[in-house]
């Protein structure tokens, strides 16, 4: 049978994941319809964005977690959000983060080792408006979208 689990993984972790609606009606002990009618409407006012998996990122070639935070240059201040967007871009940044106190910015980065790392923080750092970075690397996820790993 043919291997597509890395465009699977790709295509789950950009949301592509819907709640099976009579699992979710068993639970609550409501009729489909009415979890149905609730889910789109929370999906039509924004509230939902989009569905996606928790995976054990170990298991999937992204078991370095880490997370860094990142200061960026004084003409950098008043439009933070220039910089997040190119940040973004980056497949191995699972999210972005404006934040207050000594950094600026706090992104969550996933990959396969140090090594796939350390070439990834040397893009960063080349980035225009981004002074210094600090790394705070994950040992071990306890919780992770709201749901106990």
């Amino acid at each position: 049978m043919k291997n597509i689990e890395p465009r699977l993984i790709e295509l789950l972790k950009e949301g592509n994941c819907t709640p099976l609606i009579s699992q979710v009606a068993k639970k609550l002990k409501e009729p489909s319809t009415t979890i149905h009618y609730n889910i789109k409407k929370l999906e039509r006012e924004g509230a939902i964005k989009t569905y996606k998996a928790i995976f054990d990122h170990s298991k999937i070639g992204q078991g370095f977690c880490s997370f860094v935070m990142v200061k960026l240059s004084p003409d950098e201040y008043g439009t933070p959000e220039r910089v997040g967007a190119e940040l973004a871009k980056f497949i191995e940044i699972e999210s972005v983060d404006i934040i207050t106190g000594d950094y600026e910015m706090i992104i969550k980065v996933r990959v396969k080792d140090q090594d796939a790392y350390y070439s990834l923080i040397k893009k960063i750092g080349s980035l225009k408006g981004i002074m210094k970075t600090f790394t705070h690397v994950s040992f071990k996820q306890l919780k992770s979208e709201f749901v106990l790993v």
